[in-house]
């Protein structure tokens, strides 16, 4: 590919230049941690033939620098296994993922907007990008629903292994009389739908509705009907977008979701294990979770697909995720299957 880019006509056509120049970068960046780590093993090797040269005084120093380099390729190497089960057709794209809080009322709601910052400060750790697409507040506090996007490589890898009913039992603050309230909150998230997948939508098939924008937004989101609500009238799915000034710019924002969710959604009944994917949130409420969140009366997030879980519920809430979704991409690897994936503390 790189002899390609010196080739006379490559850049008569610039989309087409800047596609290939993309691809080139992602297989680059897919191999790098491959590469350097191969390097850091030939470092090791070098340095255990050095611990068996020197003299008995200088080998305890050298096995302790020694211990310490492998512990921390041991860690690596977890992450560059992980790395390799995406290869998924869509888990090297964008994320789009959304909120919705379900049964619980004001309390899911405000469980709604504590998993938003979570995913949110999970997005920020992993280095990608947060794009707030739509957010409906709750009537008297949190949110009802929200959607953004996550940009980076592989969001829609690792965030798809968010996508489920998730559960928190807690001491209610808005409860006088101190009592504990179960809430529950729906996560779905969809890749981004780049223009090598072709999804054509006759336009009788969707209803547009404009409105004023809700919530914050600079001068003029709140002035004008900018806001944008599709309805695909066929399979009943609503997509809203009001991030932007501009009613275009949320109308192509909003279809781009659209288009996302109807492909995502064609897949699943395509599938035969339907439990997966869109079947597997079921109704947000009672025996459909994916995950709980105890913080009444014992501090515990179980993840109860795989039955990895932590007492550290705080980091969890922080956006220490990473844990339930390795086990879980773990989990759908045939070669680990079979293994006891618990990683209790």
């Amino acid at each position: 590919m790189e002899a390609q880019m010196g080739a006379p006509t490559f850049w008569d056509s610039n989309e087409r230049a800047q596609k290939h120049i993309a691809k080139l970068n992602g297989l680059k960046r897919a191999i790098a941690g491959v590469v350097a780590f191969k390097k850091k093993l030939d470092d090791t090797a070098v340095m255990v033939e050095l611990i068996e040269t020197a003299a008995p005084a200088e080998q305890e120093s050298y096995a302790r620098e020694l211990d310490a380099q492998v512990a921390a390729m041991v860690a690596e190497l977890d992450k560059l296994e992980i790395a390799s089960f995406l290869t998924g057709q869509f888990d090297k794209n964008n994320a789009i993922l959304s909120l919705q809080a379900g049964a619980g009322g004001t309390e899911s709601n405000d469980w709604a907007d504590m998993l938003f910052r979570m995913y949110n400060r999970w997005a920020e750790r992993r280095g990608f990008e947060v794009e707030l697409m739509d957010v409906q507040a709750g009537d008297q506090a949190g949110i009802a629903k929200a959607t953004v996007l996550i940009k980076g490589d592989n969001a829609y890898g690792y965030a798809k292994a968010e996508r489920g009913v998730h559960r928190l039992v807690r001491i209610s603050p808005f409860d006088s009389n101190k009592r504990r309230h179960t809430s529950f909150v729906a996560i779905d998230v969809v890749a981004e739908i780049t223009e090598d997948i072709k999804i054509e939508i006759p336009d009788d098939e969707i209803r547009t509705d404009v409105y004023r924008s809700s919530g914050k937004g600079g001068q003029g989101v709140n002035t004008t009907d900018s806001a944008v609500r599709l309805t695909h009238i066929p399979s009943g799915l609503v997509v809203v977008c009001q991030n932007e000034r501009s009613q275009i710019k949320n109308k192509a924002a909003a279809l781009n979701v659209l288009k996302a969710r109807l492909y995502e959604k064609r897949l699943d009944e395509q599938r035969s294990e339907m439990e997966r994917f869109y079947g597997e949130k079921g109704e947000i409420g009672w025996g459909s979770q994916i995950r709980s969140y105890v913080l009444q009366p014992y501090q515990m997030v179980k993840d109860l697909r795989t039955g990895v879980s932590t007492s550290d519920t705080q980091a969890v809430l922080d956006g220490d995720v990473d844990r339930f979704i390795y086990a879980w991409l773990r989990a759908g690897c045939p070669r680990h299957r079979n293994k006891d994936i618990q990683m209790d503390d």
